[in-house]
């Protein structure tokens, strides 16, 4: 074969090639995902729109998949075990904002880096004698923390070793037994406690100490069982994960769903809890 008969070959392999490439790096236009409903300020049902889910995690899930040319929904799919199980069947496609679990390891990829981070904080009184600068200052001191919490395993197992840390229903009622002075501190996430202490104002009257106990990652998680589910596109979430941080869009986008949830709160019905 001549040089222009070699070359005339090669041009009609990448003619053929092309429309494969495309399809390998762009099979999947849109993505559905969901997650837990109650995890304000970083996803939580929407008052407006009850079918789709809103928040910190949705917000950079969106903008991620919109600077690879990919469009997303964030549906509300019931509680968080209903809604992980739609992920796991295939039926949506990814979780957003998860806790690093192993045991879903089998049934979803967890894309690192995470998401974003949620710092959980030691709440005191104002004024509180309760010197904390480590897990073990808080030995032998009562504690709360709202049943939603979801902290990390290696955390849990220490504080149920270490910790008298007693489950409540929700953030507010926590708070309102460590005013009452029921329990000496409550552990809570920097973002949502102080939304919820201004909310209830309570602002002046508690104190958030800088060093988190626990930091749980909140992860995207894709199931193995869905059809957007390639290399490509866990390498690119993956990439964008590095890049949001860095931009400082995280933060940003963290701090408005403060505040917008804190505007829910404090609207007379409809109000989501933590």
């Amino acid at each position: 074969m001549g040089r222009l008969g070699r070359m005339k070959a090669v041009l009609l392999l990448g003619v053929v090639l092309l429309p494969s490439l495309a399809l390998a790096a762009g099979k999947c236009e849109r993505l559905v995902a969901t997650g837990s409903p109650d995890a304000p300020p970083y996803l939580w049902r929407d008052p407006q729109d009850p079918r789709h889910l809103i928040g910190a995690s949705a917000d950079l899930l969106v903008q991620a998949a919109s600077e690879l040319g990919l469009k997303v929904e964030v549906l509300y799919a019931g509680t968080s075990g209903q809604a992980l199980d739609e992920v796991r069947s295939g039926r949506v496609d990814l979780v957003a904002g998860m806790p690093l679990s192993v045991g879903e390891l089998d049934a979803l990829d967890f894309i690192h880096p995470a998401l974003t981070h949620n710092d959980y904080l030691v709440w005191t009184r104002h004024g509180s004698t309760l010197v904390y600068d480590s897990l073990a200052d808080l030995g032998g001191h009562p504690g709360a923390v709202s049943q939603k919490a979801r902290l990390t395993p290696s955390f849990e197992a220490l504080a149920k070793e270490h910790l008298n840390l007693a489950p409540v229903e929700n953030l507010t009622q926590a708070f309102q037994k460590l005013l009452l002075g029921q329990v000496e501190y409550v552990l809570a996430g920097r973002y949502t406690g102080a939304a919820m202490a201004q909310t209830l104002g309570m602002s002046n009257d508690l104190v958030a100490h800088g060093l988190p106990l626990d930091r749980p990652g909140l992860y995207l998680a894709l199931s193995h069982n869905s059809a957007c589910n390639d290399p490509w596109l866990r390498g690119q979430l993956a990439k964008k994960m590095t890049e949001l941080p860095a931009s400082g869009l995280t933060e940003a986008v963290l701090q408005r769903n403060v505040e917008r949830w804190k505007a829910q709160l404090q609207q007379p019905l409809g109000a989501p809890k933590q």
